[in-house]
Order: C-alpha cells, then structure tokens, then sequence
C-alpha cells in the first residue's frame, strides 16, 4: 500500500473525526491507579493488624472479684498470660511441652484490707480426650518466679519472711514438681502449679518461661491457666483464661 502524500480529505455532511478517542483508556489507568492505591492501603491495614496480634496478649486477661465474710472486696487478675507450646524434646508423640509466662494479680479493698493474709494460687485446667495406661504424669519447673508487692503492705514470701524490695530474687520458687493420675480419659483434672503466701491489700506473682509438660495423653491438650485467692478465712476467688490448644 502506498501513502497518498498531499492528499487533503474533506468529511461530508454528518462525519466528524472524534478527537476523545484516548479518554477512555486515560480513565481506565486513573481508575487502575485508583484500585492500586486501595489495594496497598489494604495490604498495609492488614500488615497492622498481624503486627498488633503479636503483642495482643500484653494486658489484662482476665478478672474475678468476691464480697468476703468482711464486707472486704477479693479481687484476682491474670495479666500478659503467654503459653509457647514447643515440640517435645522427649519427640514422644504423647507429650505435651510447654513454656509459660505471665502475671497474677490480688487486690483487697474495704475494711481490714491492711490486715489481709491468705494463699495466691497458680495453676492449670488440663483437659485431654483419652489417655493411655494408668495416667499422666505432669511436671512443672518454674525457674523465673518474683513476688512483687509494695513492702509497707507486708507481702510475705515462702515461709512468712517479708520481702526486702518490690521484686525478690533470687525466684521465690525455684521449683515444683506434680504427679497426677488421670486414669484413662477424657477427662479434667485442675492441677496448682505452686502457691504463695500474700498479707496486705495487693500483691502479684510474676512467671517468666516457666516450663511444664503433659506425658501419656493421646490426642489434643488443653489447658486453661488459673489464679486463685484464698483468704486466711477460707474465702476464695478464681479466675479462669482462655483455653490454650497444646496439640
């Protein structure tokens, strides 16, 4: 085909030539810019979200409160509650292995809460759908254990001897270590890791990977981390967590 040079085309009546014919393709890429920059602010909310789930934890998990005999307010909390369940070192499919941290928190509040004394408890809720043999033998090492507490309170450690400052080391609990018989499951069995003896109106006992295991269970592990608050009265509250998957 040859090109007509110097040829001057006149359009009839009714013709005309449409100069917009690059409009729609300049609004589909403003539109495709449009999505893009939607699509990235989504990516970035999204992004915010997982990083946030990260520290979730940090906080207060969970709270109980009770009028004692007293007319006193019994007040227990569980606070940054973190179960990192590991791969068994022993690699027996029928162990559980753990790492636990956290903190629990007492509060008295009303008359005589100056002159409290009573037991802080931590422990588990362990439920499991079946077991094998005669049952499960649980163990539990808590290497990184400190009572805090201000010391005008009188917050006594293992034995009733005070504390000298707000954290006591070297750990309070070096360790503990608890068999339980089961028998064959499913079944609950609310196991106190260790306990603390508390006077005055607030305390709290701080865990830092603590370590704790579950041998013979077959199937999936739960376990629900408690505190509890028992007066020297015989009054008690008890807070419960939510439930940790341990499979």
């Amino acid at each position: 085909m040859k090109l007509l040079r110097g040829v001057k085309f006149r359009l009839g009546p009714g013709w005309h030539i449409n100069n917009t014919v690059d409009k729609p393709s300049a609004q589909l890429r403003e539109n495709m810019k449009t999505i893009s920059r939607v699509f990235l602010a989504m990516i970035a909310a999204i992004a915010a979200m997982f990083v946030s789930t990260g520290t979730s934890n940090a906080g207060l998990d969970n709270e109980l409160s009770l009028v004692d005999g007293k007319d006193r307010t019994l007040t227990i909390q569980q606070w940054d509650t973190f179960l990192n369940g590991v791969f068994p070192l022993d690699r027996n499919r029928l162990t559980r292995e753990w790492f636990h941290s956290g903190k629990a928190k007492y509060m008295v509040a009303g008359p005589g809460a100056e002159d409290f004394e009573g037991v802080l408890e931590l422990g588990y809720q362990v439920g499991f759908p079946w077991s094998l043999g005669v049952g499960i033998n649980f163990s539990y090492t808590t290497p990184n254990v400190a009572l805090s507490g201000d010391p005008g309170f009188g917050v006594l450690g293992i034995g009733g001897l005070p504390l000298v400052g707000e954290i006591a080391t070297p750990p309070l609990l070096p360790g503990a270590s608890i068999s339980a018989d089961l028998g064959n499951g499913p079944g609950i069995q609310e196991v106190a890791t260790f306990s603390t003896e508390v006077a005055g109106p607030e305390g709290a006992v701080a865990v830092s990977n603590a370590h704790g295991t579950v041998t013979g269970a077959a199937g999936g592990v739960l376990l629900r981390p408690f505190a509890r608050l028992v007066s020297s009265l015989g009054d008690s509250v008890t807070t419960y967590g939510e439930p940790w998957n341990m499979n």
